[in-house]
């Protein structure tokens, strides 16, 4: 009896031990370091997430570590420790049965980032140099890509002050309207870096200022060279509403004024709010240029696209001026809207600057109109007159 009692406890104590066996789960994983190779000796600090619980190891060998005896399922802050310091941290998680290994390289961590970072910084500061000191916690991939990007910088910043000299020379000669010089140095700019938009816009408009003083085919070549490079920033900056207007104020000078209508079209669509001054500048150019009706046309779309510009209906009116008849009694009969031009740009007030212009136009025209301005938003005197 006695026997068969001994028995029966040692059954239980089989199943209490199978119990706890079943209970027991484990965190392990491997620590690649900086260099690349599995650290050993590295502090591995588990920190139970849910409930208070720590504990603290080391990496062995071959950069391996494992904690047994872990309640299974408790999620734990796992963090390697390399000299004091705290490099790298992954949520890992107590599992029963063949866990897979955590991943720690620190070589991609954040901390070997700011360590490259800051060994690129003091490589800058030093004239390009990397020192022993620099290369700690480096691996020699990280090492080789530090060295190309502090040869790549140099390099950049050294095409950088060639573009930067090279274009404020330019810019310094167009001021001063020496556009050789202007052209020199912008081309040189060109060269350092042809993907400047700026730089090509602003040579486009120095050739085509050069062209000027030439004469036959130098003339030509100048200004051909100027719509080259107009072409090329349209190239590179298709969306800049600018460069259009540019190009197409440097057409209509050329006397190519439908391209230069579809370079303004292209810029009213690019910049919807700047269109009536778009416009404006081609009406300008093609009245400067005794091109009157094209000119009309241009001060038209400048009002349509903007009705409150109160200079382009003064100088729709002087387009419209042209086309006036002259009967054979000398007497003159204005195109119509001519005269409801100048009127309409005189009821803009101060917003009128032709105001003097408008007036003696419509004079000369022989009509007549109240010039007065009443401005439309002061309130009326309700008093009544004394009969």
């Amino acid at each position: 009896m006695k026997f068969r009692n001994m028995a029966a406890a040692a059954v239980g104590m089989v199943f209490l031990a199978a119990a706890s066996l079943a209970q027991t789960a484990r965190i392990e994983g491997d620590v690649i370091g900086f260099d690349g190779k599995p650290l050993p000796g590295a502090v591995i600090k588990l920190h139970r997430t849910d409930i208070v619980q720590d504990y603290k190891l080391t990496t062995d060998k071959k950069g391996h570590f494992i904690q047994v005896g872990l309640q299974p399922g408790g999620i734990f802050k796992v963090t390697v420790e390399v000299d004091g310091k705290d490099v790298d941290s992954q949520q890992g998680h107590a599992t029963l049965v063949d866990p897979e290994p955590m991943k720690f390289d620190l070589a991609k961590s954040k901390v070997a980032k700011d360590m490259a970072n800051n060994a690129l910084n003091k490589a800058i500061q030093a004239g390009g140099a990397i020192t022993p000191d620099m290369e700690r916690g480096l691996s020699a991939e990280q090492k080789d890509a530090l060295e190309k990007k502090l040869k790549d910088d140099a390099e950049n910043i050294k095409k950088h002050k060639e573009l930067n000299d090279s274009y404020a020379a330019g810019l310094t000669a167009m001021e001063a309207k020496q556009w050789d010089v202007a052209i020199t140095s912008l081309e040189k700019a060109s060269t350092v870096d042809p993907k400047a938009t700026p730089v090509w816009a602003n040579l486009a408009d120095s050739y085509l200022a050069d062209s000027a003083s030439k004469t036959g085919a130098d003339r030509d070549a100048e200004i051909q060279k100027g719509m080259d490079s107009y072409g090329k920033a349209i190239d590179l900056k298709p969306e800049d509403a600018a460069i259009h207007n540019n190009y197409g104020n440097a057409l209509a000078k050329i006397g190519k004024y439908t391209e230069a209508m579809a370079e303004m079209n292209k810029a009213a669509q690019l910049d919807p709010p700047g269109a009536g001054k778009y416009y404006y500048n081609l009406g300008a150019i093609l009245v400067n240029t005794g091109q009157s009706d094209a000119a009309v046309a241009a001060f038209q779309k400048s009002i349509a696209a903007d009705p409150n510009y109160a200079d382009s209906y003064y100088q729709y009116g002087v387009s419209l001026m042209s086309q006036a008849k002259i009967g054979a009694d000398g007497k003159v009969t204005p195109a119509p809207g001519t005269v409801e031009a100048f009127q309409k740009c005189l009821s803009f007030g101060d917003k009128c600057t032709h105001t003097q212009e408008c007036n003696d136009s419509i004079a000369a025209l022989g009509s007549s109109v109240d010039t007065s301005y009443t401005d439309p938003n002061a309130k009326k005197s309700t008093t009544k007159k004394k009969k």
